[in-house]
């Protein structure tokens, strides 16, 4: 039997510095500044304590933006991992003008597409939809949520990893 779906809880609109959040309000993922100097880096951790009550995830535990010169697009790097991923070339392809559509390769070079749209982005491998991120209520506690179907535990670092890069590059003004 598939694990059932995961919801985390976005608390804050910075996507520089916030915190993800479960339904038992155990932290799951933390977005912090690393350093701002001589351009900014910002981390995205897994916590290892929830990771553990979750056995489908895999992948790594971390994974950091090196961001250009004035916050312009530089490249991830996961984990401890030498190779440095370009931001935009891995995960902001652009396959038709003027499409929202952003595609990301995953680790193990599939590829996997988020549908962006104002207030909601869901993440599709192929013709499912593995992930979905939703902007809460004015009334709500949160800034958003995501909910991992089971497709995606397996790479749920990788798909926070490109969300967080999806959501930097609209706050950003990034084509």
């Amino acid at each position: 039997m598939a694990p059932a779906p995961i919801v985390l809880y976005q608390y804050g609109d910075n996507m520089f510095h916030h915190r993800w959040m479960d339904e038992e309000n155990n932290l799951a993922f933390s977005v912090t500044e690393a350093s701002n100097s001589p351009t900014l880096v910002v981390k995205l951790h897994r916590e290892p304590k929830w990771a553990q009550n979750h056995p489908a995830i895999l992948g790594p535990e971390k994974s950091w933006f090196y961001l250009g010169p004035s916050n312009k697009p530089g490249y991830v790097c996961y984990g401890n991992g030498q190779t440095n991923h370009g931001m935009v070339e891995k995960f902001r392809k652009q396959k038709r003008e003027g499409s929202s559509s952003r595609y990301f390769t995953s680790q193990s070079g599939k590829e996997y597409k988020w549908k962006i749209s104002p207030t909601k982005m869901e993440c599709v491998d192929g013709w499912s939809t593995i992930a979905i991120y939703e902007i809460s209520h004015h009334e709500a506690e949160y800034y958003g949520k995501i909910t991992l179907k089971s497709a995606a535990l397996p790479l749920a670092t990788e798909i926070m990893t490109s969300l967080v890069l999806n959501k930097m590059a609209t706050d950003l003004g990034w084509e």
